[in-house]
């Protein structure tokens, strides 16, 4: 993997947990020679992750739809800062410039772009894997909400694996390294469906 697309919130909350988790993953991934792709965010974890990665040596592009940067909320600071204009865009571009996905602590937007890749990776627009970092517990919801899905049968068995998650940054990109395309949807036959 030599650039992975991150996505996570903009907010900075209290807990310092998640800050600390966002410069860890900037500095690490700088660290292993793998390049950031993200939001073009100056704010929050974003921020933090960007900002860590650039210390640390590390290349980051950001991406980010020209109504923010019209906000002032653009990095500045970037080694590129493409400008899009829309959240479409922005969401193809982390798809062609990453090669696997790694999601933080975020709100909606995050919760977005998780989304669209594992739905992508489902239905074969990508084969890069998808991982979920999570720190303190945030998204143990989350899984347990996926596990809901496949019991209830609306994840396949063959896509049960498609997020790879862990709690350990270092345990998360080994799972991400290590897994194997999935038979997609579109692969599929009707009655497999």
């Amino acid at each position: 993997m030599n650039r992975l697309a991150i996505y996570c919130g903009s907010a900075t909350p209290a807990d310092p947990r998640f800050l600390d988790s966002a410069r860890l993953v900037g500095r690490t991934l700088a660290e292993r020679g793998i390049g950031v792709v993200y939001g073009g965010g100056r704010l929050g974890l974003m921020g933090a992750v960007a900002d860590s990665a650039l210390a640390a040596g590390g290349a980051v592009i950001g991406v980010i739809p020209r109504a923010l940067v019209d906000a002032e909320v653009a990095h500045r600071g970037l080694t590129e800062l493409r400008v899009v204009e829309t959240m479409h865009q922005r969401k193809a571009a982390f798809t062609d410039l990453s090669d696997g996905f790694v999601t933080l602590p975020g709100g909606t937007g995050t919760m977005d772009e998780l989304w669209e890749a594992l739905s992508w990776a489902q239905l074969g627009y990508h084969a890069k894997p998808v991982g979920l970092l999570n720190v303190a517990g945030f998204y143990d919801g989350l899984l347990r909400f996926v596990a809901t899905m496949a019991e209830a049968g609306f994840l396949r068995p063959q896509h049960r694996d498609i997020l790879a998650a862990s709690d350990d940054l270092d345990d998360l990109l080994a799972k991400m390294a290590a897994q194997r395309p999935l038979v997609t949807v579109t692969q599929m036959k009707a009655a497999e469906l």
